[in-house]
């Protein structure tokens, strides 16, 4: 079933979701929660969901980046992010064990800021321990668009969106990132907007 979205402005989006026990994990009501999140997904379609975004205060996100989602991008646009497919996947309680010291940045989205897009500095890598969707301990090394994806999902179950990371002078509407900014790389939009 697909859910709706909440928007930026809702309180549930700035609260610190409470984390899932194994026996709520395995319920039928979490598991009917990870299909519709996966539902929601794909029809908007997204990289990633948590479960704030769709009203529900719990440590539960899912990811999914698709082959199909990379055809908008061209083979050197894909190198420059480290993008690749990643199968689709349950985040249960996940926490960031450890992380690369260096910062990549590049526009980045979300579905609860609709229509809009900005500059975010993200960790190249990270390591995250969380639970699968079976309850079962997972620990997961990330780098590239993978790790952006695991940082942003993370960061909702802490109440935090992209707008509090983000460049803000580079901050822009979908309509206006595709006319001005399409395949112009970081360091143009830093030189044309000036000192970020």
């Amino acid at each position: 079933m697909r859910l709706k979205v909440v928007q930026a402005g809702e309180e549930v989006l700035r609260a610190r979701a409470r984390a899932l026990s194994p026996d709520e994990i395995l319920s039928a009501e979490t598991q009917r929660l990870i299909e519709d999140l996966r539902d929601t997904m794909r029809d908007a379609p997204g990289v990633g969901l948590a479960a704030p975004q769709v009203g529900i205060s719990t440590q539960l996100a899912v990811i999914e980046d698709r082959l199909e989602y990379h055809a908008k991008l061209n083979q050197e646009q894909l190198a420059l992010r480290e993008r690749r497919p990643v199968p689709f996947h349950v985040l249960i309680n996940p926490v960031i064990v450890s992380m690369s010291e260096g910062l990549v940045e590049f526009f980045e989205g979300c579905l609860s800021v609709s229509g809009y897009s900005a500059i975010v500095p993200r960790r190249r890598s990270v390591v995250v321990e969380f639970l699968n969707g079976k309850a079962e301990p997972v620990r997961v090394e990330a780098s590239g668009w993978y790790a952006r994806i695991l940082q942003h999902e993370i960061d909702h179950l802490s109440g935090v969106l992209y707008t509090d990371r983000m460049h803000a002078r580079t901050f822009s509407t979908l309509e206006n990132l595709e006319r001005y900014w399409k395949d112009a790389p970081v360091s143009a939009v830093r030189e044309k907007l000036g000192q970020l």
